[in-house]
């Protein structure tokens, strides 16, 4: 059964990349008809949220990480076919995250870095257009957060990735090298939720430590996602279809 569900939303995914690399969409996710789906499964649905901020997608303070700091290393999975869906959707690999979120991100890096330990992000902020893509795909909210606009197309409820405040990430060794965690990016099991008994001695301890390290800046974990953490003060924040590929900040 989810195999098959699976091959349907890569169906869907690739006949979408299709007919943008044919022009009849932008690929940018600046506006509601363009765009590609964002993150997906249990990746997707996390920081679903019905806060009252919106905006028309200027998102003045939307700030790149690696001009906060250029040590966290960056690996967008939806930037390329390294996801669940096999399917490269995002038109650019960037961690774009609300200022005071990346601010803190990187605060915690700095702290990881006196254990020889660092950070390496899969997903920050998602356009809103990418939300209602794939909500078009995957009409399933035990998955995908549910995009909702208004009559004028203005967001009104989304995920918190699309309002910049939500951070999908992994901890690594200072040199980059992999450690274990629990499963991998978007495991919809319950392998994934934290403090799985699934998971090794090992795994627990580092999922633990990276969690005891968000936390101390105020980042908010997720239950059902070992990788999964929204900024503090996210509801005052807006819903924003900023283009990924838009100029750095």
């Amino acid at each position: 059964m989810r195999l098959g569900w699976l091959v349907c939303v890569v169906c869907a995914l690739a006949a979408c990349s299709r007919s943008e690399r044919s022009g009849s969409g932008s690929g940018s996710g600046s506006g509601a008809s363009s765009g590609a789906s964002a993150s997906s499964g249990a990746g997707a649905s996390s920081g679903a949220d019905a806060g009252s901020g919106t905006d028309s997608g200027s998102s003045a303070d939307l700030v790149d990480i690696a001009s906060i700091d250029p040590s966290i290393r960056i690996e967008i999975r939806y930037a390329t076919t390294d996801n669940f869906t096999g399917v490269a959707f995002y038109p650019a690999a960037r961690c774009l995250l609300r200022r005071d979120a990346a601010e803190r991100l990187a605060r915690v890096q700095k702290a990881l870095a006196g254990r020889g330990l660092g950070l390496k992000v899969w997903d920050c902020y998602r356009p809103f257009s990418f939300q209602q893509r794939l909500w078009k795909l995957v009409p399933d909210a035990r998955y995908v957060a549910e995009p909702v606009a208004g009559a004028d197309g203005t967001p009104v409820k989304g995920s918190k990735h699309n309002r910049g405040a939500a951070v999908d990430l992994t901890l690594v060794r200072a040199d980059g090298g992999a450690l274990e965690l629990p499963t991998e990016y978007d495991d919809f099991s319950t392998r994934a939720h934290r403090g799985s008994s699934a998971a090794s001695p090992a795994a627990r301890r580092n999922a633990d430590l990276l969690e005891k390290a968000m936390a101390a800046e105020g980042f908010e974990p997720l239950p059902t996602e070992w990788w999964h953490f929204d900024a503090p003060g996210w509801e005052r924040h807006p819903l924003s279809d900023q283009p990924l590929d838009a100029p750095r900040r």
